[in-house]
């Protein structure tokens, strides 16, 4: 029979490490490593990544945002995707409104690997869901260097 190690406190650091990053992503929005005090967005758009054969793919879930008002650039290495979804404003009637949807600012940065070809990348923005597609390109063979002596 196997020994397990108990930590009482394990749970307890999960919840408070998920309420922290939370919080980060809802109010601050701080870029990792980015120690100034400029928030950098308002919300954090859902990514999925896909590693394929010949490509990489971003999806991203943008409801709300129009594709021509967002901004995709492609600069040493960094993706990096901009927006912004407008404010709807309700009307409050009988004293009650409730507003759960972020409005505001986004901003997402990706660190792309070396295969990655950036003069090929395309976008496509349908249904509140925006689709980049990034082209692989020739992988840099491996050589030989001879030493002379």
């Amino acid at each position: 029979m196997a020994l397990v190690s108990y930590d009482p406190w394990g749970t307890l650091t999960k919840l408070h490490d998920e309420v922290n990053r939370a919080f980060q992503n809802r109010i601050g929005g701080l870029e990792q490593g980015d120690n100034s005090s400029v928030a950098t967005s308002n919300w954090t758009p859902a990514v999925d990544i896909e590693e394929q054969a010949v490509r990489f793919v971003i999806t991203a879930d943008v409801p709300g945002v129009d594709p021509e008002d967002i901004e995709i650039t492609m600069e040493q290495g960094i993706l990096t995707i901009k927006g912004e979804r407008a404010e709807e404003r309700n009307v409050e009637q009988n004293g009650f409104r409730r507003v759960e949807r972020v409005s505001g600012s986004f901003y997402r940065r990706f660190s792309l690997p070396d295969s990655a070809n950036a003069e090929g990348i395309t976008a496509q923005g349908k249904n509140g869901v925006l689709e980049i597609v990034i082209p692989k390109g020739e992988k840099a063979k491996a050589r030989r260097i001879s030493v002379n002596s």
